[in-house]
C-alpha cells in the first residue's frame, strides 16, 4: 500500500510539474507580422498585406487582399467545393469548403453582419453545390473600389501568417480559421493587379480580429508605405514594435493615444475631433466635438462642405504671400511650386487635429500637401459634399508613415504623426526571417 501511496505521488508530482512548465511557457512572439504594398493602379491608391492561404504540394500558397478596417466579412477569389481532397481542386484556385444556409453562421452574418443596401440583390437558398444536395449560403458584401453590391458565399477558411517580436519576423507560423466568403474572379476587375480579397480588420466578430487569439493581444497596428516601390508592415499583437535605423526605439513610445469612438450603425473605427488648427488658427467646425472616421480605403482627408471652407480658408491666409495655381480634380486649393522638386522648396504650415482628449495629431506637409505635378501642389483634403455620412473621414494619404495603433481591448487609438520627422518610415522594418527559438 505504502509502495502505491508512492507511485501515486509521484505520478501527481510529475503532471503538476508538466502542468506549470505548460503555465510558465512564454512564446517567442508578440504579434503577427505581414507587409504593406501600396497600389497604384485602381481608380484610387489602395494598401494591400500578402497571406498565406493554403498549403499545396509542400508549399504555401499567396493571395494579396485590400486592407479594410470597415468591412464586416472577409472576402475573396476561391470556389466552393465539397469534400476537399488533394488534387480535387483545379490548378491555380484556392478551393474552400462551404458554410450551409441551415448553419447558424449563415443566419448570423445575413442578418447582422452583412451590408444591407439598395444595390444589394435578395439572398435565396436556392444554390447549391454538386454531389452535396445543401443549400449554400450567400451574403452581401460592397466592392471597396467602386461600391458596388457583390454577392459573395460564405465559407471556412484557413490563412497563415509569420509571427514576430516586434524587431524579427520568425520562422514560425500562426494560423487563423475564420468564417470568409468566395466570390468569383470577375468581382475583382477593379481591384489593383494581383490583389483578389478584402482582409477586413473592423471590430466585426467576422472580422480576422476576432479569430486571433492567445498569446496575441487585441491590437492592430498600421504603417502604411508612402510609395508602391517599399513595403510597409501591418502587426496584430501587443507589440513592442521597431522601425530601422532606430532598432532600440519602441514605436509604442513616440505614440500619443485618444479614445476609439463606436457607432452602433458601424464596424468601423471614429476618433472625436474638436477642432482642426492651421498655424494657429481654429477653424471651430460645429459640431465642436465631431466624430470622425478612419478609413483604409478613402485617399484623402474628407471634409462637410462647411467644414472645408473653413479650413481653406485657414490655409489660404496662413498661405498668403505663396502663388496660387488652378485647382486639379479632387482637390480645391492649389500652389505653384517656385522651384522644382517635392512641394517646389516652398514653406506651408502643418495642420493638427485637435481631439477630444486634449492631444493634438500633427499633420505634417508630407500628409497634407499632395505634389502633382513638378510645378503644382495641391492641399490634400477634400470637399465631401452639404450632407455626408460622416462629417470628416481621416485617409490613407494622412496616414502613410505615420504609425498608428488600434488597441481594440482598450478602444484607444494610438499615433505617431510623421515618422519622417523621427528619421525613419513605415518602409523601415526588417523582414528578414529568423529562427525564434
Amino acid at each position: 500500500m505504502y509502495l502505491l501511496l508512492q507511485l501515486v505521488a509521484i505520478v501527481l508530482a510529475f503532471i503538476s510539474h508538466k502542468h506549470e512548465a505548460i503555465a510558465q511557457y512564454v512564446p517567442p512572439y508578440t504579434s503577427i507580422v505581414v507587409p504593406i504594398t501600396k497600389h497604384t493602379d485602381a481608380a484610387k491608391p489602395l494598401y494591400s498585406i500578402q497571406i498565406m492561404t493554403s498549403f499545396v504540394n509542400m508549399q504555401y500558397l499567396h493571395a494579396n487582399f485590400l486592407i479594410d478596417i470597415d468591412a464586416p466579412l472577409i472576402w475573396h477569389d476561391c470556389i466552393l467545393q465539397w469534400n476537399i481532397y488533394p488534387g480535387s481542386c483545379p490548378n491555380n484556385t484556392l478551393c474552400t469548403s462551404p458554410v450551409s444556409c441551415n448553419e447558424y453562421q449563415c443566419t448570423d452574418v445575413r442578418t447582422t453582419y452583412s451590408y444591407e443596401n439598395p444595390s444589394c440583390p435578395p439572398v435565396t437558398n436556392s444554390s447549391t453545390l454538386p454531389g452535396w444536395g445543401d443549400c449554400t449560403c450567400p451574403v452581401n458584401a460592397v466592392n471597396p473600389v467602386t461600391g458596388a453590391c457583390d454577392q459573395v458565399l460564405l465559407n471556412y477558411d484557413e490563412f497563415t501568417v509569420n509571427t514576430s517580436n516586434g524587431k524579427n519576423v520568425f520562422t514560425g507560423l500562426y494560423g487563423a480559421y475564420p468564417n470568409a466568403a468566395c466570390a468569383p474572379s470577375s468581382s475583382f476587375a477593379s481591384f489593383p493587379a494581383n490583389v483578389s480579397g478584402v482582409m477586413a480588420f473592423s471590430s466585426s466578430p467576422y472580422a480576422l480580429p476576432a479569430y486571433l487569439f492567445q498569446p496575441l493581444k487585441k491590437t492592430l497596428a498600421l504603417c502604411l508605405p508612402s510609395n508602391s516601390s517599399t513595403r510597409g508592415v501591418l502587426f496584430f499583437g501587443s507589440g513592442p514594435y521597431y522601425l530601422l535605423p532606430n532598432s532600440d526605439v519602441d514605436l509604442r513610445s513616440q505614440l500619443s493615444y485618444t479614445p476609439l469612438l463606436k457607432q452602433s450603425d458601424s464596424f468601423g473605427y471614429f476618433i472625436g475631433i474638436k477642432d482642426i488648427i492651421v498655424k494657429q488658427i481654429y477653424c471651430n467646425i460645429l459640431p465642436s466635438n465631431t466624430t470622425t472616421k478612419l478609413s483604409t480605403t478613402e485617399p484623402y482627408t474628407t471634409l462637410r462642405t462647411d467644414i472645408y471652407k473653413r479650413v481653406v480658408k485657414a490655409f489660404s491666409v496662413a498661405t498668403i504671400g505663396i502663388p496660387r495655381a488652378s485647382p486639379v480634380v479632387p482637390f480645391g486649393l492649389c500652389f505653384k511650386s517656385l522651384t522644382r522638386g517635392p512641394q517646389g522648396g516652398l514653406k506651408f504650415p502643418e495642420i493638427d487635429f485637435s481631439l477630444e482628449n486634449g492631444k493634438n495629431w500633427t499633420v505634417s506637409v508630407a500628409n497634407s500637401m499632395k505634389q502633382i505635378t513638378e510645378d503644382v501642389t495641391c492641399l490634400a483634403f477634400v470637399d465631401g459634399g452639404v450632407t455626408p455620412e460622416h462629417a470628416i473621414v481621416i485617409g490613407t494619404f494622412q496616414f502613410e508613415d505615420n504609425f498608428l495603433q488600434f488597441d481594440l481591448e482598450n478602444s484607444t487609438f494610438g499615433f505617431s504623426s510623421s515618422l519622417l520627422n523621427k528619421q525613419t518610415s513605415c518602409s523601415n522594418f526588417n523582414f528578414t526571417l529568423t529562427d525564434g527559438n
